[in-house]
């Protein structure tokens, strides 16, 4: 799995960003004006030992973590780029058609209650098996048959600093056979009133309610205290 390294010294900031336009640079090229060569062979070892630039016929190329660098990184800012989470989350009913919450143990939104959910892996090999992945590690169950609902994406603020943005994938089953905790819990939709929820959890149950194939929803919220 890639590891979300930052890249800071200016030297090597070049390099990656000679090799983001060309498929192949020659040494002399990735060489920032008036650097020392000495100094400048330090850091591009450094970069082609971390595995962000390869040696290759006729010069050097961006190696796996360049590759997944340089499509993360901003273009005027050289930095990578504050992105939107993206999750799978579980909408599992009973046959008494309550719905499994479970309660968040860490920030932001920490003791409320959500939907199970988990973020997607980049090695996961699609939605659904990121899906089951998550049913199997935060539920230690396996669900037979999983339906992708719909998406949403979740944008929270406190005044005007957002706080959080989520894209969620939301996936559905039905079960009586998840075992039960102190932070797991069935609840009847008509009681999701009387909790204090995580962001858009309540509007993912009702929508999903009227059992469209797929939909899509975005929703803004801001955040209570």
């Amino acid at each position: 799995m890639f590891e979300h390294k930052t890249i800071d010294h200016f030297i090597q900031k070049h390099i990656l960003k000679v090799l983001m336009f060309n498929e192949t640079a020659r040494f002399r090229d990735l060489r920032p004006p008036k650097v020392d060569t000495n100094l400048f062979s330090y850091h591009l070892t450094l970069l082609v030992r971390n595995k962000f630039v390869k040696k290759v016929d006729g010069g050097y190329q961006l190696d796996s973590l360049g590759l997944n660098y340089v499509d993360r990184v901003s273009l005027d800012k050289n930095a990578i780029r504050v992105q939107p989470k993206i999750i799978t989350m579980l909408l599992i009913q009973n046959s008494e058609g309550e719905v499994l919450l479970q309660r968040r143990a860490k920030q932001p939104y920490a003791n409320t209650w959500t939907l199970p959910y988990g973020k997607v892996h980049i090695d996961d090999a699609s939605l659904l098996s990121s899906a089951r992945r998550e049913a199997d590690e935060k539920l230690h169950y396996q669900p037979a048959d999983l339906t992708h609902a719909g998406d949403c994406y979740i944008r929270v603020f406190d005044d005007k600093e957002i706080i959080s943005a989520t894209l969620a994938h939301i996936f559905k089953f039905e079960s009586d056979d998840i075992q039960l905790n102190d932070q797991i819990m069935w609840l009847r939709p008509e009681d999701l009133n009387n909790y204090k929820l995580s962001p858009a959890v309540e509007q993912i149950i009702a929508r999903s309610f009227f059992n469209d194939p797929y939909f899509f929803e975005e929703f803004s919220e801001s955040l209570t205290v």
